[in-house]
């Protein structure tokens, strides 16, 4: 029986790690992505559009803001097109507030829909790009610096994480008021 010799086994090992890890952060997105979405399905117009007392913010308005914010950091950052419409910057960028709205936001359910198909586009667009590093690296209001395509996308879990927390919250202030 004689030695198989892989060359350049390093890199092969490199490659393979760096594939576990691609699909690794997918998985995650996704599923984040999926607890997003299932909080909010079936809640009304109505119920989605409380802003609680001591609140800036509603559900609709934690929707819009991850899908846009994930499109700047898994698009945008690493030379995409972003699909935003026109007007979800005004309404959903940071520092933004229902109350100051002046144009019309979008049904839960065209949100719902977009935020399902961008996790796929995420994903198609970008599953062979996680050490690439960006034009220009970004540093968040906390004083981290993201340079890769794949730090923007793990740090987008924390970023909707943050919110999915937050939307809960949320439900349960627009429980009591109802």
């Amino acid at each position: 029986m004689g030695i198989i010799v892989i060359p350049n086994t390093k890199r092969f090992i490199k490659r393979g790690m760096r594939d576990i890890m691609s699909q690794s952060i997918f998985k995650q997105l996704e599923f984040i992505r999926q607890r997003t979405i299932m909080a909010v399905e079936g809640l009304s117009e109505t119920t989605i559009d409380v802003v609680p007392e001591g609140f800036n913010n509603n559900v609709r308005w934690n929707l819009g803001h991850i899908y846009l914010v994930q499109e700047m950091f898994a698009f945008r950052f690493a030379g995409e097109p972003v699909q935003t419409p026109e007007n979800f910057s005004p309404l959903f960028r940071k520092g933004t507030k229902p109350a100051d709205w002046t144009a019309e936001p979008p049904t839960l359910e065209v949100l719902l829909a977009m935020l399902a198909e961008q996790s796929q586009r995420i994903q198609e667009t970008l599953h062979n790009r996680l050490d690439e590093q960006v034009k220009v690296p970004y540093t968040t209001g906390s004083g981290f610096t993201l340079s890769t395509i794949g730090e923007f996308l793990s740090f987008s879990l924390y970023h909707e994480g943050m919110h999915y927390n937050t939307i809960s919250i949320l439900k349960r202030f627009a429980d009591k008021s109802q």
